[in-house]
């Protein structure tokens, strides 16, 4: 294994990437100017669709910002990074997959993971995936340990 400060970088700001498109998609949620309202009545309090693209809701919304702030925390530290990676990859590529099956597309009634959410979750996750497992793999991770090899 090599050391490499550009693949540092490289996962840090892939975290940091996320973090920030998916703060401005979660705030975006919130600002009415940003949301369309859906073309069939629902009852459910903020739902509509981030810049007639995304369908959300105010929990969805609230998802995606706390998603954000950890993406941007975990960009200060290379291990952070690459954990945030790690998870967002998994978590997201089950959003991708629960979204594509008609009993779960809305998460059981929490949150909607259908229409474009399935592809912006799959290639968020794809993408996570590459820095936080591939790319990950390529660097030597210095070792905390203290222990002298006996002779």
């Amino acid at each position: 294994m090599r050391t490499s400060t550009f693949s540092d970088s490289a996962i840090r700001y892939s975290a940091l990437s996320l973090g920030l498109l998916f703060l401005i998609l979660g705030l975006a949620g919130f600002v009415p100017a940003f949301v369309s309202p859906s073309q069939n009545f629902t009852a459910e309090p903020g739902f509509g669709y981030i810049f007639g693209l995304f369908p959300t809701n105010y929990f969805h919304n609230a998802i995606g910002i706390l998603v954000g702030i950890w993406g941007i925390a975990a960009f200060t530290s290379l291990s952070g990074a690459i954990v945030f990676n790690r998870i967002f990859a998994i978590l997201y590529a089950a959003g991708a997959i629960l979204g594509l099956l008609p009993f779960s597309n809305t998460l059981f009634g929490l949150t909607p993971l259908f229409g474009n959410n399935i592809w912006l979750n799959a290639i968020t996750s794809a993408i996570a995936f590459y820095y936080g497992f591939v790319k990950s793999a390529q660097i030597n991770i210095p070792s905390t340990s203290t222990a002298q090899p006996s002779v």
